[in-house]
């Protein structure tokens, strides 16, 4: 990752802050409804962007299809997924390593649908990643009581699912797609049908508390602008199964986090836990000194 190699690590501490933010703002207001307030401001602040900095704005009747569908899926299917779990009662570290599965699934359709290719040793750093997260969530896990509600581990599963889906479907379809422009499509095509579900299933009242503003400024300014660009800028330089490799690195930075801000403590385990990840990654997106086509993080 010697090109651009910044760029990986921005993602992963960016994204990595979403569950922090999701657990400051989700008190105050219903999961879809925070969401769709997020991704709407989101898709007003880029469609500006996109006009001060006068990058292409007409978009053909394809690549507002592809871009609406990419949306939908990254941001309405997965954000959503996990804010609803998130707020039926999920622990984010539970939700964390349920979605932290999306490169070992993304990197097996990849195979099938992107025609990419991954070596006996990219296939081991992806269950070295598994095992990884594993261990850095299985202090948490093992300490909880109770049962978590199975509409929310579904919920899980469904940003899972998503987030992999549109993973793939951007890197088929979006390269092409004016990256501001595009983005800000992908955000009003979510926002449009978070509102709907909204309205439908939620009360759509908002406590502006200040924590609340936090929150939601924080979301919209590192996550939805920061990190999403981050992300679909790693997908056209790299492949899809590399890209979203880095998610393994999610859940233990969400750790370390909540431990600088809530004052969790680390368990011996977590710490392994996070070495044992750092090395599924290495092994995913180093390339092989010879040899075709395979998965690149450059």
């Amino acid at each position: 990752m010697r090109r651009g190699g910044l760029a990986p690590v921005g993602f992963v501490l960016l994204w990595s802050t979403g569950f922090v933010g999701a657990r400051y703002g989700l008190p105050y207001a219903a999961p879809f409804t925070f969401l769709a307030l997020r991704l709407a401001i989101a898709g007003v602040l880029l469609a500006g962007l996109a006009v001060v900095t006068r990058s292409p704005w007409a978009l053909s009747p394809v690549q507002v299809r592809h871009a609406s569908v990419a949306g939908l899926l990254l941001h309405a299917g997965y954000l959503g997924g996990v804010f609803f779990a998130i707020a039926d009662g999920l622990p984010a570290s539970v939700a964390a390593v349920v979605v932290s599965l999306q490169p070992l699934l993304t990197a097996a359709l990849a195979t099938r649908l992107l025609d990419e290719h991954l070596v006996g040793r990219q296939w081991l750093g992806l269950g070295v990643g598994v095992a990884g997260v594993g261990l850095v969530l299985a202090p948490r896990l093992s300490a909880g009581s109770g049962s978590y509600a199975p509409v929310a581990v579904l919920a899980c599963v469904v940003a899972l699912v998503a987030g992999s889906a549109g993973t793939l479907w951007q890197k088929r379809h979006g390269d092409r797609i004016p990256l501001l422009t595009g983005t800000a499509v992908q955000y009003g095509a979510a926002a449009l049908l978070l509102l709907a579900l909204a309205l439908a299933t939620e009360d759509t009242s908002i406590r502006w508390t200040p924590r609340f503003v936090v929150a939601l400024v924080w979301l919209v300014v590192a996550l939805s602008l920061g990190a999403i660009l981050l992300l679909l800028l790693l997908l056209r330089r790299g492949s899809a199964a590399s890209v979203s490799s880095l998610f393994y690195l999610v859940p233990p930075a969400t750790a370390l986090e909540s431990y600088l801000v809530f004052g969790e403590r680390l368990e011996p385990l977590s710490l392994l836990g996070i070495a044992v990840t750092a090395v599924g990654v290495a092994l995913v997106l180093r390339l092989p000194k010879v040899g075709g086509p395979t998965v690149s993080g450059r």
